[in-house]
């Protein structure tokens, strides 16, 4: 739906970047936590493993989309400023673990401070968190409709696919545009994923939505799945030092993986 990769500045002060950046990698790794166990009956007619193309196809779809046809980081601003809070209101409401019904109003009062307090801490914190909780629904939701196992393909896919684009380059001017795009009245820029002077994209939250919704009913994985990703993109973290941009669903493929393979060699030794 908007930029795959995370993109940031280190020509400011370091110490603020470092602690942005380190902030918005733990929110990533908790959302692996955040997603409930939930089941969706009324779209049984709907599961298909094609679904499973989405998270690959949408950092692809935005990066060549945008680089042949003008205008598709305004429409995308457009669809987040709508799409973002009902989605965040959905998860307060069903989709995360705690929800409640009436929780889904803190959806309002979140967009509200993103708005008033735009371009300061307060207001990214808000815009943060509706961007985190819109991708629990999105996480959720494409799990309860699609195999389990080809959404695992799928993580690991769309991370090797945000790779493939930044060390290839072919980010820059997508997320450029992405950058400059903003709705109209100075309303938060929902598309992108800001606080203080760091910038993840949108898709690196939703791969970690999809891994805890995949864990969700597991909730000993679960706790793994944070630790793992919140080490590895830590230590990710310290290659700003050298670089400006790295693809921030990698961490959350890499624990996907880490998990799998702990658990195939958990099931060998159970049959020896």
């Amino acid at each position: 739906m908007a930029r795959r990769s995370t993109r940031y500045s280190i020509l400011g002060a370091v110490p603020s970047f470092a602690v942005s950046i380190c902030v918005l990698t733990m929110v990533q790794a908790a959302l692996v936590a955040l997603p409930a166990p939930r089941e969706l009956p009324a779209l049984a007619r709907l599961r298909s493993g094609w679904w499973a193309l989405i998270p690959a196809a949408s950092v692809a779809g935005f990066v060549f989309g945008e680089r042949a046809l003008s205008g598709v980081a305004n429409g995308l601003t457009y669809l987040a400023l709508i799409a973002v809070p009902l989605l965040a209101a959905l998860a307060l409401g069903w989709g995360m673990r705690g929800a409640r019904p009436w929780l889904a109003l803190a959806a309002a009062g979140l967009f509200a401070l993103a708005w008033v307090g735009r371009s300061t801490l307060a207001g990214d914190a808000a815009a943060t968190a509706l961007d985190a909780l819109s991708a629990v629904t999105l996480g959720v939701g494409l799990v309860a409709v699609t195999p389990r196992p080809l959404v695992k393909v799928g993580i690991v896919v769309m991370a090797a696919v945000d790779s493939a684009l930044v060390v290839s380059d072919l980010l820059a001017a997508p997320n450029g545009a992405l950058d400059r795009a903003a709705p109209i009245a100075h309303l938060p820029a929902l598309q992108r994923v800001v606080f203080a002077s760091a910038t993840m994209g949108y898709g690196d939250l939703f791969a970690a939505a999809l891994l805890g919704a995949l864990l969700a009913s597991l909730p000993a994985l679960a706790r793994r799945g944070v630790a793992i990703t919140a080490l590895i993109g830590l230590a990710m973290d310290l290659l700003f030092l050298v670089v400006h941009e790295l693809p921030a669903t990698v961490p959350v493929a890499l624990a996907l993986l880490a998990i799998e393979a702990r658990s195939f060699g958990a099931r060998r030794r159970a049959r020896e």
